[in-house]
């Protein structure tokens, strides 16, 4: 772990007893107070209902700064790799720290084209599931059942194997969903080509037909795999938390990530963007252009809420959504589309932007809004688009699973809480028992 400290302390006062408290500050002036020996020193433990004040590790992965918009991964500013980058390269520069060589770059997509298959006994868990199934259900547990043809997993000390295993879980993720969806619509499976890159690869197993290739157009792959850049990393979020909680257990990669899958399928996590679409429809379906929804979202007891608004780390602009609403009028522009989900997304995004009630609470748009209309755009449909988002997301839990395994101090993570039960209390036979 680095060494953080600055010499610095913070005095608390508990019951006329005065501890100080050591101020710890990282490379971007975050401060905070470190509390590691607090428990220890008073027999107090903090109380933060939600983590929003608590910092649970140190990662050199990803700095966000959410009052003045700024998004960044290893350093590099997401408005730099939007531009310039791709998913793939993205990926490797959030694993291993740094950006690729060509040499580095040519092997880690090599070890992704080699491990795209899944084992083809893998086919049969599929048929396991109903049609009904949601495809977050899926991809999570085929992503532990794929661990399951690779014994090295379960040796920790077996490290060398990480950049196989790594490479090998990037590539299959997109296959299980691939397979996933298809499986969902009746239709046959598709393999991956190892000609074809990466994003244009699950565009092929997504849409191709048996006897005929999905076209890959150059801007509809390009829209995706900025999806992909976009939601590679974010810092402490739900999903990534719980990736970190399961491997600070010494859980191996694909259990971790599969419990990230998880965390993600919330409505209040991965699936905001499929509830922008759902809510963009119903005030189509009602003849609104958006305005009659902007004023009834202001209203208390309306039960109108404007998805896709405000975030919980952004106080500002998020950087992501100014990337994606530029791809999103590029792509929709390049494909002839007039959406009318577009049109209302606009004058939602325009009102309240102009809307002194939405301003003072600072419900700026984020990447959620535009990146449904986007997928709605390439045919994606809805219960896929929080799959799309873990694909997307996988190198960043991966990055994370990665700090935990190097780090030679690491525990078990396991927070404390404020016990608000019963008091002591005695068990009492069940002929004596009362109700109530």
């Amino acid at each position: 772990m680095t060494d953080i400290t600055t010499g610095k302390t913070a005095k608390l006062d508990i019951e006329g007893k005065v501890i100080e408290l050591p101020i710890v500050e990282g490379t971007e002036q975050e401060r905070g107070v470190d509390i590691s020996n607090l428990r220890a020193a008073t027999g107090y433990i903090t109380l933060d209902d939600g983590y929003g004040n608590t910092g649970s590790c140190q990662s050199s992965v990803t700095f966000i700064d959410g009052d003045k918009g700024i998004l960044r991964y290893r350093g590099i500013p997401i408005e730099e790799l939007a531009e310039k980058s791709t998913f793939v390269e993205t990926a490797y520069l959030l694993i291993y720290g740094h950006l690729p060589t060509k040499a580095e770059f040519q092997r880690f997509s090599q070890l992704l084209t080699q491990n795209e298959n899944l084992h083809e006994d893998m086919k049969y868990h599929f048929e396991g599931f109903p049609s009904t199934a949601h495809p977050m259900a899926i991809l999570s547990s085929m992503i532990n059942a794929s661990g399951c043809f690779y014994p090295g997993l379960l040796e920790q000390t077996r490290r060398d194997e990480f950049a196989v295993h790594a490479a090998r879980l990037i590539s299959q993720v997109r296959t299980i969903a691939a397979f996933s969806y298809r499986k969902s619509r009746g239709m046959p499976i598709i393999y991956p080509k190892p000609t074809y890159k990466y994003t244009a690869n699950f565009l092929h197993m997504l849409f191709s037909d048996v006897y005929q290739d999905y076209e890959l157009r150059p801007e509809v792959v390009h829209a995706l795999d900025l999806i992909f850049v976009l939601h590679a990393d974010h810092e402490q979020n739900c999903s990534t938390s719980t990736v970190r909680m399961v491997a600070s257990a010494q859980a191996n990669l694909f259990a971790s990530t599969a419990a990230g899958v998880c965390a993600l399928w919330g409505p209040l996590h991965g699936g905001a963007n499929q509830a922008v679409i759902e809510m963009l429809s119903d005030i189509h379906r009602s003849g609104d252009n958006g305005s009659r929804f902007i004023a009834a979202a202001k209203e208390k007891g309306s039960g109108k809420k404007l998805m896709g608004f405000g975030h919980r780390v952004y106080k500002n602009y998020d950087p992501r959504a100014r990337i994606i609403k530029k791809a999103c009028d590029k792509l929709l522009a390049a494909l002839n589309i007039n959406d009318p989900l577009l049109g209302i997304a606009k004058r939602l995004e325009e009102g309240a932007l102009s809307d002194p009630y939405f301003v003072e609470r600072k419900l700026y748009p984020n990447v959620d809004f535009y990146s449904g209309i986007i997928m709605r755009a390439l045919n994606i449909p809805t219960e896929m688009f929080t799959v799309l988002f873990a694909i997307g997301r996988m190198p960043g839990w991966i990055a994370h699973f990665k700090e935990i395994q190097d780090d030679t101090k690491a525990r078990i993570y396991r927070p404390r809480q404020i016990y608000v039960g019963p008091p002591l209390n005695h068990y009492v036979p069940i002929e004596e028992r009362r109700v109530g």
